[in-house]
C-alpha cells in the first residue's frame, strides 16, 4: 500500500516547486570563448582574426563562410554581421613562453590545465585566458591588456607605433554592455563609409560630364575655338590689316571695307585695259589680212 514500515517523506519530495535555472560553468565558458573559434567551434590556430564585436575566429573558417553561397546555408548568429573579409582584423599576438602546448599531453597521462593561456600581453605580461580584459587596435591588429592601455596612456601603439583613437580600441569577448557599444560604433562606421562612397561616385560622374562637354577654350595663335550646341568646334581666325601690320579691331571695320573696294576698282580698271589692248591688236591683225587679200585679188584681175 505504501507509506508504511517507517518511511517518512520529505516536503520537497511531495511538493513540486519551481525548477532552478541551470548555470553554465564559468570556467568552461571562458575556455570556449578564448580557446575555440566562435564560428567553427574548433581550436584557435594562427592566423587568428577578430570581428568588430570582439569575437575570435580562425581565418580559414571566415573565408569558407564567405565563399559559401549556397541557398541552403544556415544563418549563423556569430558571423551574421560579417559581410566581407574587410570586416575582420588579423591579430598580432605575443606567445606565452610558459605555455608548453599540447605536446606533453599527447598520451593522456598528464593534467591539461585549461587556464594556462597561449598568448600574453606584451607590455604587462598578463595571460590572455579570460581572467583579464584584453583588447586590440583595429588599425594595426596588436593585442594588449586593458590594464596596459590604462597605465601607459599613449596615442600610438605600444608595439608598432601606429597612431590610434579611442574608437579604434575593441574589447575582446566583452560583456553585453561592451557588445552594444561596439555594435553602435560598427553601424556608425559603416554608414559613414557608405556616404563617402556615394560622394565619391557623384564627384566622378560630375568630372566625367565636364570632360564630355568642355566649355569654350581660350584663343591660341590668333584662332578662337567656339563650341556649338551639337558639340562641333568652329575656328574663327583674326585677320590682320596691311596698314602698319596691326591686327584688325571691330572698330575699324569701315577702313578694311574701303581698302577692299579700292582694290576691286583697280582690278576692274586693269582688266578693261587688258581688254582694250587685246581688241586693238585683233582689229589691226584683221585689217592687215584684208589688205593682203585685196592685193592678191587685183593682181589676179590684171
Amino acid at each position: 500500500m505504501g507509506c508504511d514500515g517507517g518511511t517518512i517523506p520529505k516536503r520537497h519530495e511531495l511538493v513540486k516547486g519551481p525548477r532552478k535555472v541551470e548555470k553554465a560553468d564559468k570556467n568552461a565558458e571562458l575556455v570556449a570563448k578564448w580557446h575555440y573559434c566562435a564560428l567553427s567551434q574548433e581550436k584557435l590556430r594562427r592566423p587568428i582574426v577578430a570581428c568588430e564585436l570582439g569575437r575570435l575566429y580562425n581565418k580559414d573558417a571566415i573565408i569558407e563562410f564567405l565563399l559559401d553561397k549556397s541557398a541552403d546555408k544556415a544563418p549563423i548568429k556569430a558571423a551574421s554581421h560579417i559581410k566581407s573579409i574587410k570586416n575582420v582584423t588579423e591579430l598580432k599576438l605575443a606567445d606565452n613562453p610558459a605555455w608548453s602546448g599540447d605536446k606533453e599531453s599527447i598520451k593522456g597521462d598528464k593534467y591539461d590545465d585549461m587556464q594556462s593561456a597561449r598568448f600574453i600581453c606584451p607590455v604587462v605580461g598578463l595571460e590572455m585566458n579570460g581572467r583579464h580584459r584584453f583588447c586590440f587596435l583595429r588599425n594595426c591588429g596588436c593585442v594588449f591588456s586593458e590594464r596596459a592601455l590604462k597605465e601607459i596612456k599613449s596615442e600610438v601603439c605600444h608595439k608598432c607605433g601606429v597612431p590610434f583613437q579611442e574608437e579604434d580600441v575593441i574589447i575582446l569577448n566583452g560583456n553585453k554592455e561592451d557588445v552594444e557599444v561596439l555594435k553602435k560604433r560598427m553601424e556608425d562606421r559603416r554608414l559613414k563609409s557608405k556616404l563617402e562612397k556615394k560622394s565619391k561616385k557623384s564627384k566622378s560622374a560630375e568630372s566625367a560630364s565636364q570632360q564630355a562637354s568642355p566649355g569654350p577654350s581660350k584663343a591660341k595663335d590668333g584662332k578662337d575655338c567656339v563650341s556649338s550646341s551639337s558639340g562641333e568646334k568652329r575656328q574663327v581666325t583674326i585677320t590682320k590689316s596691311s596698314d602698319n601690320g596691326n591686327s584688325s579691331v571691330p572698330g575699324k571695320v569701315n577702313k578694311a571695307s574701303a581698302t577692299t573696294t579700292k582694290r576691286s576698282i583697280a582690278d576692274s580698271e586693269k582688266s578693261e585695259a587688258y581688254k582694250s589692248i587685246f581688241t586693238s591688236h585683233s582689229s589691226a591683225k584683221r585689217s592687215k589680212e584684208e589688205c593682203s587679200n585685196w592685193v592678191t585679188h587685183t593682181a589676179y584681175c590684171f
